[in-house]
């Protein structure tokens, strides 16, 4: 009986733990209020110093998806985000594999190299990048996006693959080289199913951020080369009369998309792993 009392003491939270959770609390509920106030509006007809719109219909959606031109804006955003994924994918993983299993002079200064896009804000390097895309002719065009987009997305996969590859016991490698396997048929029938999770978990990873990536979007996109997310801003912000509801139901459709893929993205990444990996990277 003695030993049961500490463990009941140990259930009731202290006074900073209640207050952890009541902030906590209130930014949930406020968060649940917005989004739901834009969910709502989205069906509603008419709206005006009520708890609830005087009528709902579906009608907003159909005319979002016309009047902005959602079809071309999606096939775009899939355009943009597959290029980007299967380029990071091809640069990341052999230069994750060079990261795990080399040693050389200078390695600790390339690993920071590849940690400052992601650890800097996008917009800090977006506008001095836009302004060399520009320069040379490639801003203003789906080139121009996959470029600037690929910026942070490359350290994504190294970061994401680099301890799939540590994991693998080299002694694998060896024998397969032993058995006349060149690199080409290492990364192939070797390698390439061991790292199979690993180069899906860094391609969703790199398509969500793609998909949600903003500022470097909207520095080098063109009139044709709108994503999702940049689309929705130049919808509230261009000039006219348009209807609240029709942008909240874009607003709707952005947010379902990326809720979607960061469900399927939480179901193949661990979203400690990334932090782990930041927090372990050696100093330049």
């Amino acid at each position: 009986m003695a030993a049961v009392v500490p463990e009941r003491r140990r259930i009731v939270a202290s006074p900073a733990a209640w207050l952890v959770w009541g902030v906590v609390a209130f930014f949930l509920v406020n968060l649940a209020g917005v989004v739901g106030s834009v969910l709502v509006s989205s069906f509603g007809t008419q709206w005006f110093g009520t708890w609830l719109p005087e009528g709902f219909t579906t009608h907003w959606y159909a005319d979002a998806w016309r009047s902005f031109g959602l079809f071309d804006v999606v096939s775009v955003t899939l355009q943009v985000s597959l290029l980007v994924v299967l380029i990071s994918v091809l640069i990341g993983v052999p230069a994750s594999y060079v990261l795990a299993r080399r040693t050389f002079p200078g390695k600790n200064l390339v690993y920071f190299a590849f940690l400052l896009p992601i650890l800097m804000p996008p917009i800090t390097y977006g506008i001095p990048l836009a302004t060399v895309l520009y320069k040379y002719g490639f801003a203003g065009n789906m080139s121009g996006v996959v470029l600037a987009n690929l910026v942070p997305s490359v350290p994504f996969v190294i970061l994401t693959m680099t301890p799939f590859i540590e994991q693998i016991n080299p002694s694998i490698e060896s024998a397969a080289r032993m058995c006349g396997a060149g690199m080409r048929a290492l990364f192939l029938r070797v390698l390439g199913p061991l790292l199979v999770p690993g180069i899906l978990a860094a391609s969703i990873l790199v398509l969500v951020r793609t998909v949600g990536m903003f500022e470097l979007t909207f520095l080098t996109a063109g009139p044709d080369s709108q994503t999702l997310v940049v689309a929705l801003y130049y919808s509230m912000s261009a000039a006219g009369i348009r209807a609240q509801q029709s942008v909240d139901a874009m607003a709707v459709i952005y947010t379902s998309t990326m809720l979607v893929l960061l469900v399927i993205a939480l179901r193949y990444v661990n979203p400690t792993q990334l932090v782990a990996r930041v927090k372990e990277a050696p100093e330049p």
